[in-house]
């Protein structure tokens, strides 16, 4: 008996599937290329193979394969001549260009990768990939690895960056007199927020190994007159009697039970009338295949892999702010799929 040749249909279903199942290799020729620096160099005017590779003490012929690699990603162009321009996307891993990416790319397919390869482990158990990787939870490894700490804090910043301008925009600080980023890390969102309410004030709240680097990029930005720098956890105390507390991604870093002892610290230092916060993605009821919806699943299953924890619902935050006698008060939609949930302390 012959074998039935797929017919096209399942051709078709087949190429999309190997796509997705060997779409890693996109991660790992951005990483290198962001580490190498190569998008820093290519926009000084070292232009080949051969320069790119003397500049990064490299085998050049492997290098170009790497470029050309990258063009096939849309990171770069490559001209009959045999040199390389960055395209739009690509200016997107310089060090210093406004929107940069850099540093998560390195995060996420340096310090993040060997942890995805534990997703089994984590779907079986529920555990966390890097503790079953490292025996280390959550934050820790950030702590007695400054190099990390500081590619972890730099990425964190690029992330919130995309999101700041809907953030700044989309809320109403101008009533608020005092507010505190209840770990901030270096202070990107409370810098923007600052910056465009002048009569607020801001503490930034965070462990050590992100205060440490905050205080220079708050000068840079202009508002290190009106913030205060405090180190803590956020499991014990926060500043009192703030008008707004901030938790921007902080808890989807954290199971529910944590997350509710995060906000019950929260609602300790809140008086009757501060709001709290709560900048996060929300995950709709009802997956589909959309990549607005791609997003939130990686986003979700990253949380698993790294601290056990989860992205949630509208009604999984309602419930969980509910169980810390908080109240929701309104639910606004911002960019890249983020929104922000103003809750209240619950009468009592």
């Amino acid at each position: 008996m012959s074998e039935v040749d797929p017919s096209d249909e399942v051709l078709a279903h087949a190429a999309r599937l190997l796509e997705i199942v060997n779409s890693s290799w996109m991660t790992q020729a951005t990483r290198v290329a962001a580490e190498l620096g190569l998008p820093d160099l290519i926009a000084e005017g070292r232009c080949t193979a051969d320069d790119l590779a003397a500049a990064t003490q490299t085998h050049a012929p492997s290098l170009q394969r790497l470029l050309r690699a990258l063009v096939t990603l849309d990171i770069c162009r490559e001209s009959a001549d045999g040199t390389f321009e960055l395209t739009p996307m690509g200016e997107l891993l310089r060090t210093d260009t406004d929107g940069s990416v850099r540093s998560w790319t390195i995060y996420w397919g340096r310090e993040v990768w060997p942890e995805w390869a534990h997703l089994l482990d984590s779907v079986t158990t529920g555990r966390s990939a890097r503790e079953i990787v490292s025996g280390s939870a959550h934050f820790d490894p950030l702590r007695d690895d400054p190099a990390r700490a500081a590619i972890f804090n730099s990425a964190m910043a690029e992330n919130t960056r995309l999101t700041t301008r809907s953030i700044v925009t989309g809320y109403d600080f101008g009533a608020t007199s005092r507010i505190v980023d209840v770990g901030g890390g270096y202070g990107e969102l409370l810098a923007a927020v600052l910056a465009a309410n002048p009569t607020v004030e801001g503490v930034l709240f965070d462990l050590p190994h992100a205060i440490e680097k905050a205080g220079p990029y708050l000068e840079k930005c202009g508002v290190a007159d009106r913030c205060t720098l405090l180190s803590g956890s956020f499991f014990e105390e926060l500043p009192a009697d703030s008008d707004a507390y901030m938790l921007k991604n902080v808890l989807h870093d954290w199971d529910d039970e944590l997350s509710h002892d995060i906000l019950a610290t929260c609602r300790r230092a809140m008086t009757g009338s501060s709001k709290l916060l709560v900048i996060e993605r929300v995950v709709p009821e009802v997956m589909e295949p959309r990549p607005e919806h791609r997003l939130l699943a990686r986003a979700d299953l990253h949380m698993l892999v790294a601290h056990a924890a989860l992205e949630r619902t509208e009604s999984q935050f309602r419930d969980l702010l509910g169980s810390a006698g908080l109240t929701t008060s309104r639910v606004l939609p911002l960019a890249m799929g983020y929104s922000l949930i103003e809750a209240v302390r619950a009468e009592q």
